[in-house]
């Protein structure tokens, strides 16, 4: 159901699959590097909301949930000469509905932090983007007795597990969603997986994530494992400062681009001793 704001003349609604080449658009707009395929991919795993104004798109804001429990949500824009109009607080207000009681998450630019914050989001972290091409690789050895494999089929299961563990909420959806567009390796240890790492096509060129290990030298390995294989490529990832990757990924030359902050609204995802997630999906799912 559409629901108009007389003031301004602007109507919210659901986001159709028709809205995805406008909101790519959109995204251009304000110089994201998203494809129509990085949108339609968010889009067939979760909801949203548009602002329109005499019938064009001048707003977005997606949804996704991971369980029962937890939701994050993202892809939130405001056309630049939209902007300050409070759109974006009423496509919040929308999405923050849809979700309930759900605990949320949200990364948050500098700029938008403290409307988060007005919405009752707390800062937990922050995850910073590094980008770059890789030109000569460093190749970073995994552990005596592992060795880097593709990831196969049979690993499925496994790996969804060990991206729940790693994140601290359901994984299944999302994952199962994401490996039919990536590609996998995992750390093997005699049978035992250690650690796995996905590849996927996204904007300018490829994003590595996630990435899950039991420390910190696992998902260097890995890594450096894909940065190894996509020389010359346009590489993204975006690692959780608590892991302590950043100083390292400057070195191989994955510049840190910029930071963003890790917020929720309720309770906060704890993962499982032993696994952490080093680099997430992307700021949308987290």
């Amino acid at each position: 159901m559409a629901v108009q704001n007389l003031a301004t003349d602007i109507t919210y609604r659901p986001m159709l699959e028709g809205d995805l080449p406008t909101a790519h658009q959109l995204s251009q707009a304000v110089r994201w590097p998203h494809r129509i395929e990085d949108w339609q991919f968010v889009h067939r795993l979760g909801s949203g909301f548009v602002a329109e104004r005499n019938g064009e798109v001048i707003g977005s804001a997606m949804c996704w949930s991971h369980g029962s429990d937890y939701a994050s949500l993202g892809m939130i824009i405001v056309s630049p000469d939209a902007q300050g109009n409070g759109i974006g607080r009423a496509l919040m207000e929308s999405i923050l509905d849809l979700i309930g009681e759900r605990n949320t998450l949200l990364f948050a630019t500098p700029e938008g932090q403290p409307l988060y914050e007005q919405l009752g989001f707390q800062a937990i972290g922050t995850v910073h983007q590094h980008r770059g091409t890789i030109v000569k690789p460093t190749v970073v050895a995994p552990p005596p007795g592992e060795r880097i494999r593709p990831a196969g089929l049979n690993d499925r299961t496994k790996l969804i597990e060990m991206a729940a563990a790693g994140a601290g909420m359901p994984r299944a959806s999302v994952l199962n969603e994401l490996l039919q567009v990536a590609d996998g390796v995992v750390l093997d240890n005699q049978g035992e997986l250690t650690g796995f790492a996905l590849i996927r096509r996204f904007g300018h060129g490829y994003v590595i994530g996630p990435v899950v290990a039991t420390s910190v030298e696992r998902a260097q390995a890995m890594i450096s494992y894909w940065a190894g294989a996509r020389v010359d490529s346009f590489i993204r990832i975006d690692v959780d400062d608590s892991g302590q990757l950043s100083p390292w990924l400057q070195e191989l030359g994955l510049l840190q681009a910029d930071s963003v902050v890790a917020m929720v609204k309720g309770k906060a995802p704890a993962p499982a001793t032993g696994l952490q997630q080093f680099a997430i999906i992307n700021q949308a799912l987290g």
